[in-house]
């Protein structure tokens, strides 16, 4: 097929059900299109060239970019309606990467006000559905490119993720996601961009409907940071020692396990052990118990210079006047404020984790220990399995009702680990059921060769509408 053939296929695919689920906020179709010209062009002048394929591996693909990121001539705003006029005059890194790898940006896609939420809904662009039933929520923050890659609108997507914000909604909807190893890929170009020591936190990674196309995505992305990863070393699946855990072992704060997330993961294992005749480890790592704690005290810590984590009422304001969470809930409470209550509530959260100093010093500690434990239980050849999400993806509005449900991934961001969100087909309701498969850091060619194998094995991405 021609690109042009491709292109027109994706834009008509978009046409037909961007209406429905709201994914992507601002496209660049006609843009596309013209892009898709040149690059046949390029094709009928060189054929048969292996030098293109080396020089542009993603010639001619059509990608998606989640709207936190700077894509040339594209809105840049998170979400924030101050920022509504704010047009990206330059490519985010990774962007400029994937461009110049061939790929071809459709348009970008929604997120939750200023990337801090697990619903992607905004007073921008209003919210995003899920593609399997659209009274469901895709996850956040990169929710809309969770719902444009189930939905079959764009091959592969960019996400960034602090705490969870590419694997939830890859688990919500059903495709494959991948936080890197820390310090790998790049994260400049987004609004907001990490500082102090949420610096070591933030991952921009790879959503994609295929497991191969992580790799792939993953290389271009890192550009020379890649020679960091092993992705080069052949993976021999029996050689990997397995470990499984269940549930982070009962947090007050989060919702149990569903019965069907369970038993998904008990046939994983099942399948694991019959087939390639490994011992599937499980595990009781008491510390999980705490993950959303932990997670909160690291992500309001100072770095090793004294910097403090930069104030999310400080972000809400965006260099304007300052934010005051209640007056804001008082506002919202008549419809009269410009912010969505998930981030009033965020705003509030803050101001009362800084009540207890000595209580978050010894959680930052206890973060420690258990990296140091996570990291020797993996070794340079473990991969844990572990639940993406205690839940399928629930019904709008209802993650204000348990707000701490994404302490699940959140987790593995401030332990700086590599994973990878496994889709293992649908539940009795058809919505999404997946897995988080996690490795020591710099061992995410171990999570990605397990995902191709568990692809192949459960069916990997279903197309919604199709059961």
């Amino acid at each position: 097929v021609t690109c042009i053939e491709v292109v027109e296929a994706y834009v008509e695919r978009i046409k037909e059900v961007n209406p429905l689920i709201n994914a992507i906020v601002k496209d660049r179709l006609e843009e596309a299109l013209q892009e898709a010209q040149q690059v046949d062009k390029l094709l009928a002048e060189n054929p048969g060239d292996d030098y293109l394929e080396e020089k542009f591996p993603l010639l001619g693909v059509p990608i998606t970019v989640k709207e936190a990121f700077a894509l040339h001539g594209m809105p840049n705003t998170s979400g924030l309606v101050s920022r509504r006029k704010v047009i990206a005059t330059s490519d985010a890194a990774v962007v400029s990467r994937l461009k110049q790898a061939g790929a071809i940006p459709l348009g970008v896609t929604n997120c939750s006000e200023l990337c801090m939420w697990y619903e992607s809904s905004n007073r921008v662009y209003g919210r995003t559905n899920n593609p399997y039933d659209l009274q469901r929520i895709v996850g956040g923050s990169s929710g809309g490119e969770g719902s444009v890659l189930a939905a079959a609108c764009s091959v592969m997507g960019v996400g960034s993720d602090i705490g969870g914000s590419i694997r939830m909604p890859a688990f919500f909807n059903g495709i494959f996601g991948h936080k890197p190893t820390t310090g790998v890929v790049p994260n400049d170009g987004q609004f907001p961009n990490a500082q102090g020591m949420r610096t070591s936190f933030l991952c921009t990674g790879p959503m994609c409907r295929y497991a191969e196309d992580l790799e792939l995505m993953l290389r271009v992305m890192a550009g020379p940071g890649v020679a960091k990863l092993k992705l080069d070393e052949k993976v021999s699946l029996e050689k990997i020692k397995f470990h499984c855990m269940d549930h982070d072992g009962g947090s007050v704060f989060v919702s149990p396990v569903d019965k069907e997330i369970l038993q998904a993961q008990k046939k994983v294992v099942e399948h694991l052990e019959s087939e390639l005749g490994v011992q599937v480890r499980r595990v009781a790592i008491h510390k999980m118990k705490y993950s959303f704690q932990i997670w909160s005290a690291m992500m309001s810590s100072k770095d090793s210079n004294g910097q403090e984590a930069q104030l999310f009422t400080d972000l809400l304001g965006d260099h304007g006047k300052p934010v005051w969470p209640l007056w804001e809930l008082m506002k919202w409470l008549v419809g009269m404020s410009s912010h969505t209550l998930p981030a009033i509530a965020l705003g509030l959260t803050e101001k009362l984790m800084k009540l207890n100093p000595g209580g978050n010093a010894k959680l930052v500690s206890m973060g420690k220990s258990l990296q140091e434990e996570m990291e020797a239980l993996l070794g340079r050849d473990g991969v844990l399995l572990y639940p993406s999400h205690p839940i399928v993806a629930p019904r709008h509005h209802s993650p204000i009702c348990m707000p701490f449900n994404f302490a699940y991934t959140a987790i593995f961001n401030v332990l700086g680990l590599p994973v990878t969100q496994c889709p293992l087909g649908l539940n009795s309701e058809g919505l999404p059921l997946g897995i988080q498969l996690v490795a020591a850091s710099y061992n995410d060619h171990l999570t990605l060769a397990v995902a191709r194998y568990l692809e192949k094995a459960f069916g990997g991405w279903v197309l919604p509408g199709e059961v």
